[in-house]
């Protein structure tokens, strides 16, 4: 799937795993993101840390075609004794702004989904 940009010069279609790498990228820059999560957890709950070629499965570009709105999912792990609410805050700013610089797309929602909170070193 790929997201279709007009411009005054012409069309851009954009893949939806560049989208993603773009997002988790910017994700991962941002204080307290210690990775990215599969959006799909196992059973006991134990979440998987994504490496950075697998970003497009912690993230999900959805566009909607009625109002041309791009949303964006992210499933993420933050690191323990952060403010949970701060990290997201500043991941969804980022991820806005850095799309915005990048590709001129402009993100109607960017959704956090925290799958898990782990201990990192120091």
């Amino acid at each position: 799937m790929s997201i279709e940009l007009k411009t005054q010069y012409g069309q851009i279609d954009i893949s939806t795993e560049v989208i993603a790498a773009i997002a988790g990228g910017a994700a991962i820059d941002c204080y307290g993101i210690v990775g990215m999560a599969s959006q799909k957890q196992l059973k006991d709950g134990i979440t998987e840390l994504l490496g950075k070629d697998n970003f497009s499965r912690g993230i999900v570009v959805r566009k909607e075609t009625e109002e041309e709105e791009v949303h964006i999912d992210m499933y993420i792990i933050v690191s323990y004794g952060t403010k949970i609410s701060e990290v997201a805050h500043n991941v969804q700013t980022k991820v806005k702004y850095q799309l915005d610089q990048m590709i001129g797309l402009a993100v109607d929602s960017v959704n956090i989904y925290v799958q898990g909170v782990r201990v990192t070193n120091p």
